[in-house]
């Protein structure tokens, strides 16, 4: 059926479509004379039967009827809930095609919204960095618990845009581990009669299993989200001791969430067994981590990038580097090893805290840590204490710097800007206005970071122009 036979595309319509495109979403992306159409399971090359489940006036959505002619892309996923699960929304597609994909998203966003020349863009990108193996690469995961329609208790993820969980103790892109903790803690709470949160009554006790494991030391740590007091935890002692025999197994905490809420973690927490923290490494870096810090998730290629933030800063000893929106101080504290002196700024006040400690657990006493707003921060320490930066790195959130941080960077006109970014558009619009006049891109590194998602991340490293 085409628009020339039905003028206004409306729901429960149904279209034979060829698969144009990915969103950021995963969503594979069609149109019927010109109308984009959204279908969640298609992949870029398919020629597919869509339902229409909504319509808007400029756009819609679809669901994936029939798959008429695979596209060459289109793999057999080797996880068996890939399709339900809201995870990895494009394990069905070629890893490789999801690197060019993820590659062509970055330069298309710096050619069109940051108005860069296609052929400047092309001689300053190096690539993408892939991974070898781009499965098992998380180090932190986050299991809401439930049950089934028969009332059998599970723990797994969350179906795409729903809370319905779908049962899965043994994912792809997590730490193998994870899946001898689930079956512990899922054990414990069958033989002692402790009941699964049910977010729709408010009731019961244990919403999530949160863990975390170190790449480089192998520590463990297992923290139960539980709605309420630890008293519902009978015999907890049982859990302990069989979560002890893990290898590796060194915190094992409770956190402590009664709100009617999606916010995961509560702010309390309490240690029931070990430490309040496990340690890993970046490099030469050690980080300590609790059941609240942030940090990043695929450790392996955050090595990379950072080893290419290290490169792009070209860092001699003497420089004095500013690190805005630095989270927990990774990137700040990587950069310590070469730079003469180092600040950091980051809203969250635990973020802080924990970049503080691990500044002094590294024995980097030349670091100094801000708690506040870097778009306010940063224009306070150059105007009114004169503070500068001979190099610049900013690793802002998915909306991008703010405008007042963009023109105090150009006004101390550090040598050096090193951008990080988790959103290309965003990227691309800053890069827009910082290269108007001031600087411009010496070269672009694009890193997977969340394999099986169309999530990407780019370093781009800037130099001043009158330098």
């Amino acid at each position: 059926m085409s628009l020339t036979e039905k003028k206004k595309i409306e729901k429960n319509d149904i279209y034979e479509i060829v698969i144009e495109d990915m969103t950021e979403a995963g969503e594979g992306l069609g149109k019927i004379d010109g109308y984009p159409l959204f279908v969640k399971d298609a992949i870029v090359g398919d020629t597919i039967v869509a339902k229409v489940i909504k319509a808007k006036k400029n756009y819609g959505y679809g669901r994936l009827e029939k798959v008429l002619i695979s596209s060459e892309y289109r793999v057999a996923p080797p996880c068996p809930v890939a399709r339900q699960c809201g995870g990895c929304t494009i394990q069905a597609l070629s890893y490789e095609k999801q690197l060019d994909l993820k590659y062509k998203k970055v330069k298309n966003c710096l050619e069109r919204i940051g108005g860069f020349s296609r052929e400047e863009i092309e001689q300053k990108m190096e690539g993408i960095y892939g991974m070898d193996v781009p499965y098992h690469y998380r180090n932190k995961a986050q299991f809401p618990v439930g049950t089934d329609r028969e009332g059998k208790l599970i723990a797994g993820f969350y179906a795409g845009r729903t809370h319905n969980i779908i049962e899965n103790t043994d994912c792809l892109i997590q730490n193998v581990k994870n899946n001898e903790i689930l079956d512990i803690v899922l054990s414990y709470m069958k033989k002692n009669h402790i009941k699964a949160y049910d977010e729709k009554q408010h009731k019961g006790c244990i919403r999530h299993i949160l863990t975390r494991v170190g790449y480089v030391t192998g520590e463990i740590m297992v923290c139960l989200i539980i709605n309420g007091s630890a008293k519902q935890l009978k015999k907890k002692e049982e859990l302990i001791e069989a979560l002890k025999k893990i290898e590796g197994m060194t915190s094992i905490v409770l956190n402590y969430n009664s709100e009617k809420t999606n916010r995961i973690l509560g702010d309390e927490c309490e240690t029931i067994w070990g430490r309040d923290y496990i340690v890993d490494y970046i490099g030469e870096v050690e980080y300590q981590i609790g059941p609240l810090s942030f940090y990043q998730v695929n450790p392996q290629q955050t090595k990379r990038l950072y080893d290419k933030v290290m490169e792009y800063a070209d860092l001699k000893g003497e420089e004095i580097v500013w690190d805005l929106y630095c989270g927990i101080g990774t990137i700040s504290l990587f950069l310590a090893q070469k730079a003469k002196k180092v600040y950091g700024v980051e809203i969250v006040e635990g973020a802080i805290d924990d970049a503080r400690k691990n500044a002094k657990r590294n024995g980097m006493n030349h670091t100094e840590f801000f708690v506040g707003k870097a778009e306010e921060i940063f224009p306070i320490q150059y105007e009114k204490n004169h503070e500068r930066a001979d190099v610049v790195v900013v690793d802002p959130p998915r909306k991008g710097c703010d405008a007042m941080l963009l023109d105090t960077i150009m006004a101390m006109a550090p040598e050096r800007v090193v951008y990080v970014s988790c959103d290309p558009g965003t990227l691309a619009r800053d890069l827009r206005i910082l290269c108007e006049d001031a600087y411009e891109i010496e070269r672009v590194a694009v890193y997977d970071q969340f394999c099986h998602s169309m999530h990407v991340e780019t370093v781009v490293g800037l130099q001043r122009k009158d330098t």
